[in-house]
């Protein structure tokens, strides 16, 4: 119980502080700041104030807005961080600040925007935010995980109504389940496309039951899912195991690639797994030991295990888009429908940075333990082998010894 009531505490007063209105558009920008245009689809109701645009109460169908978000200039800000305006209208050579936003009137317009959007990839990525999150957190959030991946993708926002309170978990599950359908069909329209490629779908948490869900009735709707939802990444899914495997054998194959961010020191996880009766959360699996190595492995889904670039005081549960190396790599790869391994270069990569993090290397334990992503799949983990021969055969031979995590894709 101390355990929940501490995490709660840090969850709460995580927005404290922020002014409210932050998405009141300020109809420019600074020089050298960047601009993300994104397409908001939400069943959230409307909110009076336009700088809050939406609540966090339900709306039965869907609204569409077009929002540019101006991320400050490199030198101004660190990867992996979305900078809060202290003061209104936020400024945009230090804070992230809507430029613009349009309320787009029907599946014509949207469609309009995402012609205009598309890469030459013709890659649409759409995010969907988890528990305990504000519509201008979503809206940054995205912004923010866009910019510092470099996701060559038009990026679409699906925003589910959260009221963006902790001790409101049971009304933020019971939204996703509200907004099912609405997400489903905004796939369908995404897919139909006659100008899309390929579309990745990545979820946070608490939304990444909304988007299984929403997959699994696209196969059972049509007896697969679409071939143009090519990967899925779920982030620190606040998913029960038991629900997940349901849901993935339910969409049948040929199956999207599926990639999965978890940590064992993710906290905000491990207060649902208590809220949820000590069922085990997707999000929380250790990949290496049984039963779950086996039936990851067989199911083909790829697991990024970063529970050792856990930072101390911290939730752990968005690290994924707060470690610049690893957001990188998603707008690199993930987003780009390939995997994390085996090209040598991601081993070579994410070993340097390793060693970096851990500073010295006295064994096995201080590689592997701050190495988590190079030792995912065989071939990064022979060239991390490699680099770690060069140290000394001690820690060669330790690093032998240590259990392998198998290469899940």
């Amino acid at each position: 119980m101390r355990l929940v009531t501490a995490a709660l505490l840090c969850l709460a007063l995580a927005a404290c502080g922020r002014p409210e209105g932050v998405l009141a558009p300020i109809g420019g920008t600074s020089p050298g700041a960047s601009l993300v245009d994104m397409l908001v689809a939400t069943t959230r109701k409307p909110a009076a104030d336009p700088g809050i645009l939406f609540t966090g109460e339900r709306k039965p169908d869907v609204s569409l807005t077009n929002i540019v978000v101006s991320v400050p200039p490199d030198a101004a800000r660190r990867v992996g961080e979305v900078q809060w305006p202290q003061q209104l209208p936020p400024n945009p050579a230090t804070d992230f600040a809507a430029v613009s936003v349009t309320p787009l009137s029907g599946e014509a317009a949207a469609q309009t925007w995402l012609r205009k959007a598309l890469p030459p990839q013709k890659r649409v990525l759409v995010f969907v935010h988890g528990f305990n999150v504000r519509f201008e957190d979503a809206v940054f959030s995205l912004a923010q995980i866009v910019h510092d991946s470099g996701a060559q993708a038009a990026p679409v926002l699906f925003t589910w109504p959260s009221r963006g309170n902790v001790f409101q978990y049971v009304y933020d599950r019971e939204s996703t389940n509200a907004s099912r359908d609405e997400l489903e069909t905004l796939l369908w329209r995404i897919v139909d496309d006659r100008d899309v490629r390929e579309v990745t779908v990545m979820a946070h948490s608490m939304g990444s039951w909304l988007v299984m869900e929403s997959l699994r009735q696209m196969a059972i709707r049509r007896g697969r899912v679409p071939p143009k939802i090519q990967s899925v990444i779920l982030a620190a899914p606040d998913l029960d195991v038991d629900v997940f495997t349901a849901q993935w054998l339910k969409i049948g194959k040929p199956r999207p690639r599926l990639s999965v961010f978890s940590s064992r020191e993710d906290r905000a996880l491990q207060v649902s797994r208590r809220l949820a009766g000590d069922v085990q959360r997707l999000g929380l699996v250790d990949p290496t030991v049984e039963p779950y190595r086996t039936q990851l492995e067989n199911e083909g889904v790829e697991m990024i295990d970063l529970t050792d670039l856990s930072r101390p005081g911290s939730l752990n549960h968005s690290k994924f888009a707060e470690n610049p190396e690893i957001v990188q790599l998603l707008g690199k790869r993930l987003i780009a429908g390939q995997s994390f391994g085996p090209a040598p270069s991601l081993g070579e990569r994410v070993g340097t940075f390793a060693m970096g993090v851990g500073q010295t290397v006295g064994g096995v334990a201080g590689v592997a333990v701050t190495a988590p992503l190079a030792i995912v799949d065989p071939e990064s983990r022979r060239t991390l082998d490699d680099q770690v021969g060069h140290l000394g055969g001690v820690a060669g031979d330790a690093l032998t010894s240590a259990p392998d995590v198998v290469k899940l894709h």
